[in-house]
């Protein structure tokens, strides 16, 4: 059960005209937003951040973007954004031999290396304490320019507030994010736990 319980979809006018946006990335509006609207403020301000972060600006693709929040929530231990990232890396076309080996994107084939300098680059970002480090950095910039850049740390750190929120709210996870969590991630050891 849910630290504090969300709220009915129809609460706020404003916030459920905001969160139509996630029917295209998720199939659904999220809990964890249907609980922030408690105060209005918060969840529509998340909302705005949400939409101008995965924006697509050019090479950072729709679907690396959310492969990036799987690998922070990941490393973050949270199960429900871990679902909630694969399910929208799906819908926003990653191929299907990445979602199949996301656990394995540091050697897997089906990733480039500017993807994995990417993925790489969320990991050390996302670990406490923090490993971005002269290594990580040069291989960025291999690869990326300094916008992109951006855009990556944003999905990051947008998922670092989610990954606390979630976990610490004990959200309970949306049927379509179970069934994307179970089709791609339980081969690697995902599960619901808390998020029931």
């Amino acid at each position: 059960m849910p630290l504090v319980s969300p709220l009915s979809p129809e609460h706020d006018k404003k916030t459920r005209e905001l969160a139509e946006f996630f029917n295209e990335t998720l199939g659904f509006c999220p809990n964890s937003v249907l609980t922030m609207q408690i105060r209005p403020e918060i969840a529509q301000s998340f909302i705005n951040l949400n939409k101008a972060v995965m924006a697509n600006h050019g090479r950072v693709t729709s679907s690396l973007k959310r492969l990036i929040a799987w690998v922070s929530s990941n490393a973050a231990g949270c199960r429900y954004c871990q679902a909630h990232a694969i399910r929208a890396a799906e819908r926003y076309g990653a191929k299907s031999e990445q979602l199949a080996n996301v656990w394995e994107y540091k050697t897997h084939p089906a990733f480039s290396e500017a993807e994995r300098a990417a993925l790489d680059f969320a990991l050390a970002a996302s670990v406490i304490p923090n490993q971005v480090n002269g290594t990580v950095k040069k291989r960025l910039h291999q690869y990326w320019d300094e916008g992109e850049i951006v855009e990556m740390l944003g999905v990051i750190s947008l998922f670092g507030y989610l990954n606390r929120w979630n976990d610490s709210m004990g959200t309970t996870l949306e049927e379509g994010a179970i069934e994307s969590g179970e089709k791609h991630l339980a081969s690697g050891g995902w599960e619901v736990g808390k998020h029931v």
